[in-house]
C-alpha cells in the first residue's frame, strides 16, 4: 500500500475540491480512501508514505493530441531553406522526417517522449504516429515503450494517401492490427483509435476505405482538422465542401473521435461538430510556431463544442499549453478578460472526460475507486490558496517541471524527480546515437 499526504489534495471532484494536509491512500492500482494525512497515516501504519512536503497532489494530466515520433527533430539541421509557411514545414521537416524512421527510432524517439511526459506529470496521451518507411509494427513499438515506462497511452497511425497507395494499405493494416490487439488485450493502459492525417492527404477511396474499417472496428477517429487554411482551401477547391463537413459525410466524426487544431472551422463546421461531439483539440503553442492562425476556441465553446487541449508534439508541458491558450486568445482577440476560465476546463474538464469515456475508468479526478494516477507537485503558494482562486495558482505559479512525483496506474514512476522504472540516462544516451544517425540520413 503507498500514502501520498502532507499536501494540499487537488481531487477535481467538485462536492469536495480541496483538502488542506490532504493524503491519497493507494491499493495496488486503484485509490482507496482520500483524507486527512494524520487520520490516513494513523489508520493505515508502516506502510509506504510519500512526502508532499506542503505541495500540491493532483491528478495525472492528459494530452489529447501529442507525436512522439517528432523527438528526433530537436536541434536538426533542415538542410534546406527555411520554411515559411505550413506547406513548407510539412515537406522540408516532418515528411522528411517521418520517412526515414527506422524501427528503432520508433521506440526511442517514443521513450524519451514519455520521459518528458513523466517529468511534467503527465500519464495519459493520446499519440499520432507516421513513419511510413515501418508501418508494420510500429504502434506495436510505441506500445512496448509504454509498457517498460508505465504510462496510459492510446495510439493511432496516421494514414495518408502522400506516400502512395502501398504505404496507405500498410497504414489501414497498422491500425486495424493495433485496434483488435488492444480490444482483445483490455490491458487498462492501452486503447487505440484509427489515425488519419488530414482532409488534404485522404482522397475519398482512401477516406472511404478508412472510416469504414473504422466502423467495422467499433473505433473513433483520430485526424488533423483544418490546421491550416491550405487544408481548408483544398478541401472547398477539390470536393465543394467544408472540411468538417467532409468528414462528417464519411463518418469520421463521432463522441470518440479526436479532430485535432480547427483552426479554420466557420460557424456550420463549429454545428456540425457540436451535433457529433467530436472533441477538438487546442494545440495553440503549435499553431503559433507554424504561423497557422488561432482558432476560434471561444467561439466553438459557446456553440456547445467540446474542446481539449493538446500540444502537437511542440512540448510535453501541459501547465505550458495551459499557459499559453491563455494567453494566445487574449492577444488575439485584444481583450485582457477572456480566455481564464476555459483553458482550465478545456484541460482538467475535457481532456479528463473524453480519457475516461475512452479507458471506460474515472480519470483525471481523485476519487476512491479510480485509478491511481497521481502527481506531486512542488508549490508554496505566496497568497491564501482555495478551491475558488486554485486555477490562478495553477496558472501563475505552476509548470511541469514543478512535478516531483508521478504515479500511474499505481506504479510510482518517478519520485524525487528521480526515474524509477527505467534507466533514463540509458535511454537518452540510445537516442542521442539513433538520433545522430537519421540526422544522416535526413
Amino acid at each position: 500500500m503507498l500514502l501520498i499526504g502532507n499536501g494540499c489534495v487537488i481531487t477535481r471532484e467538485p462536492n469536495n475540491p480541496m483538502i488542506e494536509s490532504g493524503c491519497v491512500a493507494i491499493e495496488a492500482d486503484r485509490i482507496v480512501e482520500i483524507g486527512d494525512t494524520t487520520m490516513l497515516r494513523g489508520k493505515y501504519p508502516g506502510v509506504t508514505f510519500v512526502d508532499a512536503a506542503g505541495g500540491l497532489i493532483m491528478p495525472g494530466l492528459t494530452n489529447t493530441h501529442m507525436h512522439f515520433y517528432s523527438s528526433f527533430a530537436r536541434g536538426m539541421d533542415l538542410k534546406a531553406q527555411s520554411p515559411q509557411e505550413f506547406g513548407q514545414i510539412l515537406e522540408r521537416l516532418w515528411w522528411r522526417l517521418d520517412k526515414v524512421l527506422t524501427s528503432e527510432d520508433v521506440y526511442y524517439s517514443a521513450a524519451v517522449a514519455m520521459l518528458d511526459c513523466i517529468r511534467n506529470g503527465v500519464t495519459t496521451v493520446f499519440d499520432h504516429h507516421a513513419s511510413p518507411g515501418c508501418v508494420e509494427g510500429s504502434l506495436f513499438q510505441v506500445a512496448d515503450a509504454a509498457k517498460e515506462l508505465g504510462l496510459r497511452t492510446c495510439l493511432c497511425y496516421e494514414v495518408s494517401d502522400r506516400d502512395g497507395e502501398a504505404v496507405a494499405a500498410q497504414g489501414i493494416a497498422e491500425n486495424a492490427a493495433y485496434i483488435r490487439d488492444c480490444q482483445q488485450a483490455n490491458d487498462p493502459m492501452r486503447r487505440a483509435l484509427f489515425g488519419l492525417h488530414a482532409s488534404f492527404t485522404l482522397n475519398d477511396d482512401l477516406l472511404r476505405r478508412s472510416a469504414e474499417q473504422a466502423a467495422q472496428l467499433g473505433a473513433g477517429c483520430h485526424i488533423h482538422t483544418s490546421e491550416a487554411l491550405s487544408d481548408a482551401d483544398d478541401c472547398r477547391r477539390r470536393y465543394g465542401k467544408r472540411v468538417v463537413e467532409r468528414l462528417r459525410d464519411f463518418g469520421v466524426l463521432g463522441s470518440s473521435s479526436i479532430a485535432a487544431h480547427c483552426v479554420h472551422v466557420d460557424p456550420y463546421e463549429m454545428e456540425i461538430l457540436q451535433q457529433q461531439q467530436s472533441l477538438v483539440v487546442h494545440n495553440p503553442e503549435s499553431n503559433m510556431g507554424n504561423a497557422v492562425g488561432c482558432a476560434p476556441v471561444l467561439a466553438m465553446l459557446c456553440q456547445g463544442v467540446r474542446v481539449g487541449l493538446g500540444t502537437d508534439g511542440y512540448t510535453a508541458d501541459m501547465l505550458e499549453s495551459l499557459k499559453v491558450a491563455n494567453l494566445l486568445h487574449k492577444h488575439a482577440q485584444r481583450d485582457a478578460s477572456v480566455a481564464w476560465a476555459e483553458p482550465h476546463e478545456m484541460l482538467f474538464g475535457q481532456n479528463s472526460a473524453f480519457a475516461s469515456a475512452c479507458f471506460g475508468e474515472t480519470l483525471g479526478r481523485l476519487i476512491p475507486g479510480a485509478p491511481a494516477d497521481v502527481i506531486v507537485l512542488d508549490y508554496e503558494p505566496p497568497t491564501p490558496l482555495s478551491a475558488d482562486n486554485l486555477g490562478a495558482h495553477i496558472l501563475f505559479g505552476c509548470m511541469g517541471r514543478a512535478v516531483h512525483t508521478t504515479v500511474v496506474n499505481g506504479r510510482v514512476l518517478m519520485q524525487d524527480r528521480q526515474i524509477l522504472v527505467a534507466d533514463s540516462a540509458k535511454i537518452t544516451a540510445a537516442a542521442r546515437q539513433q538520433a545522430a544517425k537519421l540526422w544522416q540520413r535526413f
